[in-house]
């Protein structure tokens, strides 16, 4: 499944950079507005900051992410269920914030298609790794 595996070297990549993107300004400032969200937005969370997202977004789906790609580069052991897993990370992190925000944004479902993108790469490289034994 040399597509699943390009697949997700490409989406792993691509999450890890942009999550640590968008988590480093929700540390620098996180009582200020990064990305020009507003702390109303919090509102109905229970954080007063950015902090606590940005650390979580930044663990969770930039630097995992990243630990993902180095595993899956190496065909590391059981490596397609690391990326299926990343991408139910991925989905998780995305509901907890349309819930907690109480908004949906475009940019969820973009990032809705790539957690499922992930999830169905690291199953077809766990089928293949599966029927290979």
């Amino acid at each position: 499944m040399k597509f699943a595996r390009i697949s997700a070297i490409v989406l792993l990549a691509f999450l890890g950079i942009s999550s640590i993107a968008g988590a480093v300004p929700m540390l620098l400032d996180p009582h200020g507005q990064p990305w020009r969200i507003p702390q109303s937005s919090l509102i109905h969370s229970p954080f007063h900051s950015f902090l606590i997202p940005g650390l979580v977004l930044l663990v969770m789906n930039g630097l995992l992410s990243l630990v993902v790609l180095a595993l899956t580069l190496r065909r590391g052991r059981d490596y397609g269920w690391w990326v299926a897993a990343q991408g139910a990370v991925l989905f998780g992190w995305l509901a907890v914030e349309c819930v907690v925000l109480r908004v949906v944004a475009p940019a969820h479902y973009f990032y809705g298609a790539v957690a499922l993108a992930l999830v169905a790469a690291g199953l077809a490289l766990r089928s293949r790794a599966e029927r290979s034994v």
